[in-house]
């Protein structure tokens, strides 16, 4: 149920940028790591965005796939299921990229909504 409380930030986020224009399109990024199911935000987003100006607009996802940082090394790599290292076979590492979830994009249209 975490998506519906992420899909409503989404919502009111967009809601504060398009300042009343109709939304067509919003761009998500999420990391492969997220939790976060793209079938379930939409799913909230079609029910939440009912009667606002984002109505109907176009949910775009973007999966970041999981990339680590060899500490012993410096190298980046990605994520592997053994946790190790490429180049060096250090299991030194850590997550550099993978977890994100945020809005890229945002299209509106150029004349505001009569309310």
């Amino acid at each position: 149920m975490h998506e519906l409380a992420i899909t409503q930030n989404v919502l009111d986020i967009t809601l504060n940028h398009a300042e009343g224009r109709r939304v067509t399109d919003i761009y998500l990024v999420i990391g492969q790591l997220s939790s976060f199911v793209d079938e379930s935000v939409q799913f909230f987003w079609d029910f939440i965005s009912q009667g606002t100006p984002a109505e109907k607009a176009r949910l775009h996802f973007r999966r970041e796939p999981a990339v680590m940082r060899c500490q012993t090394c410096g190298s980046s790599a990605p994520l592997n299921s053994s946790f190790t290292c490429p180049a060096c076979g250090s299991e030194a590492v850590t997550v550099e990229a993978g977890e994100e979830f945020y809005i890229e994009a945002i299209e509106v249209e150029t004349e505001e909504i009569l309310t």
